[in-house]
């Protein structure tokens, strides 16, 4: 009977909150709400109703929850002790033991009416907060149930998962398409935040901040791998279920952290000024929030912010307004992770999807053409790694054979990015804003990596590590990023066109080198001024200016080659004046910059001059083992210029064809 009384105060319970929020509508015969039945009532629950009547329901149902404990507790507390035979402790025991085995009625009970509530309403065209304070409240109610009786609340469980699946299918395919947008409206400057600057002062990840959770972002002292459960805190006292607890209450959204540096973003005019963010009309409207959800008009309540127009902290982080919205949209899909685990290894493939396009746009934007030019620039790896996140994420040109929603088009650069010009170093700014945020947004995602693998399924943690092969590898991308500017800031091509003038048939030995090392050392000096310059408006990193002054360098010394190898006609002291030009750039380019390491192909212009020296069985081996390392033109024009005879000559000649045209060695 009292189990029955129970099952009763459930239904009742459930009856009387469906009943204070149903709305009888505008039909010509509106139902009769007092005598509706549950789940017809649920149907009349309006949706901006829906949320408060889904927090009263799980409420409602705790309080019977909560009397069902306090008389289970009641008994046991008064159990007797040992084996009595008396009837009453025979009776007492039998009562107890009827009350545990409750437990699992009356929570299927409850669990029932949760589901009746949630499949009887189209949750699918909630925003996204509101779709999550779904998600938690009634994750919330399955952690009591598991404290209640130990149940997994399967039920529930698949009520949810399906309806979750499709509004997340929905929701990331907006999300992507705004981050294409995004992309394409991207100025690729600085946004200033802080140089204190954390992931975790996210709104959006927010949630990882409790002590079980929180390690230390990258650039911070290490700190432990956090705890294996992520689940939010409950309530106190949950576990005691005290009926004067209100573990569904929606807690208000807490400010976010001021994240921006007043002191970058404010302009350089001086007091007066309008604040950097004031003036905005020149940014359209869907651009001024964040990710905007196409499909549910949400929009987060934090500001867009403009890029800064002066040099930021050169300690502060590298952040894009772009790469800014990626962080906040992890937090978002991580949430989703943690208050639903059946979908969270779909949920993790999508996050990873935002971060692949992110690092493949940068790749297409700012570095492409360099890779394409020079093959060996990027690894056999990375190659295959970028081959594949076209194919899994873009369309191909035609668009042909694919399903519309499958993918999406390949970002295209925003036509105020200027890459052209000289006098901003081809885009030097915009490139090392591009290359330095995504790397640092590969460093957010290995730092969130231990929370990703805790919110994942134990057979699908191995997944997260594959991925950080991929993330891994966003700083490769500043090789082919930064070589584009060297390659095309530094005249080389008037230093090559003054080495083809020069005379390499002398026959006495000079005390002074050649004009073009003036010219080609000049180059480099200004080259130099102009990232002194650049600097002040951006911080270069070390990084980018080791890659730069390192590939002008080599570039440099491949122009020695091609000009040598240019030469009709070379005696020995036309050599010995190839030799001191060389020798001349190195001593006046070590001066230039501090060099902790050798220059940079220095040894191949040297073995280049040195092997003219060669006896012929000797080049012949030299030309075998350096066949990679300098061109067929290079070789041909070393042969021709060397002191053998035509026969000599003929036969290295035929041996550089062989090489030439035999397949390249693995």
């Amino acid at each position: 009977q009292l189990l029955m009384h129970f099952s009763s105060a459930v239904q009742n319970s459930a009856l009387l909150v469906a009943k204070s929020h149903a709305v009888a509508g505008d039909n010509t015969r509106p139902p009769d709400l007092h005598k509706a039945q549950y789940v017809e009532l649920c149907k009349l629950i309006p949706a901006e109703r829906f949320l408060g009547c889904l927090v009263d329901l799980c409420q409602a149902l705790w309080q019977v929850m909560c009397s069902y404990w306090a008389v289970l507790t009641w008994h046991r507390d008064r159990e007797p002790a040992g084996e009595s035979l008396l009837s009453e402790d025979i009776e007492a025991r039998y009562v107890i033991e009827k009350l545990r085995g409750g437990l699992q009625r009356v929570w299927q009970d409850i669990q029932k009416k949760v589901t009746q509530f949630l499949l009887a309403s189209n949750i699918a065209g909630f925003k996204f907060n509101q779709f999550i304070q779904v998600l938690d409240i009634v994750r919330r109610l399955m952690d009591i149930g598991q404290d209640f009786c130990g149940s997994q609340s399967e039920e529930l469980q698949q009520s949810l998962r399906q309806q979750s699946f499709n509004y997340f299918k929905d929701y990331h395919r907006s999300c992507m398409e705004e981050l294409r947008m995004f992309l394409e409206n991207e100025s690729w400057e600085l946004v200033p935040v802080k140089p204190s600057f954390s992931i975790l002062q996210l709104q959006e990840l927010r949630f990882l901040r409790s002590p079980a959770r929180t390690s230390v972002p990258p650039g911070s002292p290490s700190g432990s791998r956090p705890e294996a459960s992520l689940r939010l805190a409950s309530a106190d006292g949950l576990c005691l279920f005290d009926a004067s607890c209100q573990p569904f209450v929606l807690q208000p959204e807490e400010e976010e952290e001021d994240l921006f540096d007043a002191v970058a973003s404010s302009p350089a005019d001086g007091p007066g000024s309008a604040e950097v963010d004031s003036d905005d009309s020149d940014i359209a409207e869907e651009l001024k929030r964040d990710f905007v959800d196409e499909m549910t008009g949400d929009a987060p309540q934090h500001k867009h912010h403009k890029p800064t127009t002066r040099a930021a902290n050169s300690s502060s982080p590298f952040v894009t307004n772009t790469s800014l919205n990626v962080l906040r949209q992890f937090g978002k899909y991580m949430k989703m992770m943690d208050v639903l685990h059946t979908i969270a290894f779909d949920v993790f493939l999508c996050m990873s999807q935002l971060f692949n396009y992110y690092l493949y746009a940068v790749y297409i934007f700012f570095a492409k053409e360099m890779s394409d030019f020079r093959e060996n620039c990027l690894s056999i790896k990375a190659q295959k790694a970028l081959q594949k996140i076209r194919e899994d994420l873009c369309e191909s040109p035609d668009g042909e054979g694919q399903e519309p929603s499958s993918k999406i088009q390949v970002p295209q650069l925003s036509t105020l990015v200027d890459l052209t010009s000289p006098e901003n170093l081809f885009g030097l700014a915009p490139r090392v804003v591009a290359a330095e945020s995504l790397q640092f947004l590969a460093e957010q995602f290995m730092f969130l990596a231990p929370h990703l693998e805790a919110l994942l399924p134990s057979s699908k943690r191995s997944c997260v590590q594959a991925h950080l092969q991929t993330v891994s590898l966003s700083a490769e991308l500043r090789q082919p990023t930064y070589m584009t500017v060297a390659a095309r800031a530094i005249g080389f091509d008037q230093v090559l066109s003054l080495m083809e003038r020069a005379r390499w048939d002398v026959h006495e030995i000079m005390s002074q080198h050649s004009y073009y090392v003036d010219v080609l050392v000049r180059e480099l000096q200004l080259f130099l001024m102009r990232l002194s310059e650049v600097s002040k408006q951006i911080p270069l990193p070390p990084e980018a200016t080791d890659i730069l002054w390192e590939h002008a360098i080599r570039i440099a010394h491949r122009t020695f080659i091609e000009g040598f190898s240019q030469a009709k006609r070379c005696t020995p002291e036309g050599r010995a004046q190839m030799q001191l030009d060389h020798q001349q750039f190195v001593s006046k380019v070590e001066k230039l910059r501090e060099q902790c390491q050798p220059l940079p192909d220095k040894e191949l212009v040297e073995a280049y001059i040195k092997a003219y020296y060669l006896m012929e069985r000797n080049l012949r081996d030299w030309i075998v083992e350096h066949s990679k390392e300098y061109s067929t033109k290079q070789l041909t024009g070393l042969v021709n210029c060397s002191h053998l005879n035509k026969k000599g000559r003929q036969g290295l000649l035929n041996l550089i064809e062989d090489i030439a045209a035999s397949p390249p060695r693995k």
